[in-house]
This record gives structure tokens, C-alpha cells and sequence, in this order.
């Protein structure tokens, strides 16, 4: 028996005891498993989890998804983030349909052509699925990976995920592929932890590690080291003064039309400067110095948001371009951007 061959065994028997049960593993709808890997692409397991359920109830297929207006798509979507992920499940679904691919692509190539599906997810939904033989490489994956070869090489460069690609298409097991990629992927999640601690209990995993014999890094110490990324990019600062008016239970939003963050979605007026509104300024712009304000810091991965809302009442609403009038008991109804969400938390509205 060779190297590799033991290696599965050890993965395998360490999977059969310790895999979480997930609706997505349960099923081997190709449609499923891609909703949930979209999903799970920037939200933890436990918080993915009500959106996977709430979506998929409300969009079952293809054909169902497809169907469906964008705005409705994003606020299905709300709260998860990354709105460009739902405007691709959308576009995808639409192409799905338009191509005659229903109830899903069965070929590997098909399945990467969709908007937003990278080389990762066609893999996940090839193995997940039809368990043809592609490997799975989420974030988990590369840790494992990189640990096992104790490779320093950048894994998130065009040079990298080549490198790295070589490494885990060694390691693949072509007949059980689904089951491989399900494994691996769940020891980058509970075991080979980015602490080199075990999640609940903060005991140390790599002296007891079920993979240890054929990991490279532990025999090097330098497991605490891998993987490296590639130094990340300064953030880019932005100020925005929302003015939330607030009048007979009626308030205004906008829609973000433009080509940039939040494209599509719902928020209050906003005037984007240099710099954030003080009193004096604010006052001028709203015409009241009866108002409360807010401020949040939102970071996004190249940006780093800096907030303010202004809330006052008014006994009518102003007339500002671009914006339409909404009863705040319909503002559920409305795909609104997480920012504009966290006010509204904080505000009570």
C-alpha cells in the first residue's frame, strides 16, 4: 500500500467519526450543493446555515431562481454580504435555464462557464454531486495542503494556486472523490485549524494529529507558519454622511445603481465627501439641529467604510433626487445594504 493510499485511510477514518451533519452533505443536488457553496464562500457554517435553509425554500431550483426578480434575489440574500455573489447565483440560474441545462450542467466545463463559479466551486459541485474526479480547493484545504508539503509558496498568486493545484491533484482520490474533498475539507475546518488548536477545547492538534506521520510541516515545526498569503492590499478609505428623514411613519431610500459596492441595493440619501459631517455641517444640510447620530467603521476587503447617520424627524419629507418614499413598515421588504441595516438595528426603526 502506498503512501497516498494510507494517507485516505487515516483522512477517511478520522472523517467517519467527527463529520458534522449538514443539509448540503445530506443531498446530491448539484443546484444545492451550489447554493451552499456560494454561501459558505465568505459565511461560517453556523451562520450560512438559516440563509442556505431560507433560500432554498423560497428557491428550490434553477427554473424557480431564475424566475424570480433581482430585487427579490438580494433580499433573500440580506445580510450575508458580497451582493455580487447573489447577482451571479441569479445571472447563472437565468443561463442555466436559457441553455436548456436544466435541472443543472452535468459536465465540468458547463458548470465553470456560469457567472461567479470558479475553478473551486466547479469542483465542489463536480465531486459533491456527480463525484467526478476535481479537487475541491477551498481555504481549509490549502492550509492542509501547504502543511502536509510544507509549502511557503503564496497560495493566493496565479503562481500559487497553479502550485498548489499540482499538490492536492497528487493527492486526490479519483475513485472517491466526492468523499476525499468532503474529508479534507472538514479537517481544515475542525482539526487543522489556522491556531493549531482544536476548536472548544484549545487543546494542541499537531502532536495528536491523525495525519501527522505524513505531514512535512509538523516534522519541520513549521506548521504555525503555513499558509502564507500574499501581503494585503492598504485599505482605501471612504466617508459617507447618510441623512435619514424620518416623517408620519415614512421615510427615504435610494437605490445604488451605480457600478460599486452595494450595486442595486436599498440605503438612506447619502453625500459622500472627504470627510464626515460634524454638527455645524450637518445641521445646515438637514435644516435641524434636532437629530441624533450614529457612527459605524465598515470594513470590506479593500475598503474601509467610515460612517455617520444623521436621524431626524421632519413633518414632511424632502424631495431629494433619486429617492422614493417608503412607509417604515415596508422596509423589510426592500434589499437594504448591511450598513443600512446595522442603523436601522441600532436605531430601532
Amino acid at each position: 500500500m502506498n503512501t497516498v493510499s494510507q494517507l485516505h485511510k487515516a483522512l477517511y477514518r478520522w472523517y467517519e467519526q467527527n463529520k458534522r451533519v449538514l443539509p448540503w452533505r445530506e443531498t446530491d443536488d448539484p443546484y444545492k450543493i451550489w447554493i451552499s457553496e456560494i454561501i459558505l464562500q465568505q459565511t461560517r457554517v453556523v451562520q450560512g446555515m438559516e440563509y442556505y435553509l431560507r433560500f432554498i425554500n423560497r428557491f428550490p431550483d434553477a427554473a424557480a431562481l431564475a424566475a424570480a426578480h433581482e430585487d427579490e434575489v438580494l433580499r433573500y440574500w440580506q445580510g450575508l454580504g458580497y451582493y455580487s455573489r447573489a447577482r451571479n447565483l441569479h445571472k447563472a440560474a437565468q443561463m442555466i435555464v436559457s441553455r436548456g441545462w436544466l435541472p443543472f450542467p452535468t459536465a465540468f466545463d458547463d458548470i465553470r462557464l456560469l457567472p461567479g463559479i470558479g475553478d473551486y466551486t466547479a469542483g465542489a459541485i463536480a465531486s459533491f454531486a456527480y463525484n467526478l474526479p476535481y479537487p475541491a480547493m477551498d481555504g481549509n484545504v490549502y492550509r492542509v495542503v501547504a502543511r502536509l508539503f510544507d509549502c511557503d509558496i503564496p497560495f493566493d498568486t496565479s503562481a500559487g494556486k497553479k502550485h498548489f493545484h499540482t499538490l492536492i491533484d497528487d493527492l486526490l482520490d479519483r475513485e472517491n472523490a466526492r468523499l476525499f474533498n468532503s474529508a479534507i475539507m472538514e479537517f481544515g475546518a475542525l482539526y487543522c485549524t489556522p491556531s493549531l488548536t482544536l476548536p472548544g477545547s484549545g487543546e494542541q492538534s499537531c502532536p495528536q494529529c491523525p495525519l501527522g506521520i505524513y505531514c512535512q510541516a509538523r516534522a519541520h515545526g513549521t506548521a504555525a507558519l503555513l499558509p502564507v498569503r500574499k501581503p494585503r492590499p492598504e485599505l482605501h478609505d471612504r466617508y459617507l454622511n447618510y441623512l435619514i428623514y424620518i416623517s408620519h411613519s415614512a421615510t427615504l431610500l435610494r437605490q445604488r445603481t451605480e457600478k460599486d459596492i452595494w450595486q442595486h441595493l436599498y440605503e438612506f440619501p447619502l453625500i459622500e465627501t472627504d470627510h464626515l459631517f460634524d454638527r455645524k455641517e450637518a445641521t445646515e444640510v438637514l435644516h435641524t439641529a434636532d437629530f441624533l447620530t450614529l457612527d459605524f467603521t465598515h470594513i470590506l476587503s479593500h475598503q474601509r467604510l467610515h460612517a455617520r447617520f444623521f436621524c431626524c424627524r421632519v413633518l414632511s419629507l424632502p424631495a431629494l433626487p433619486g429617492t422614493q418614499t417608503i412607509p417604515l413598515a415596508d422596509l423589510d421588504r426592500y434589499a437594504l445594504s448591511r450598513l443600512t441595516l446595522r442603523a436601522l438595528e441600532k436605531l430601532h426603526i
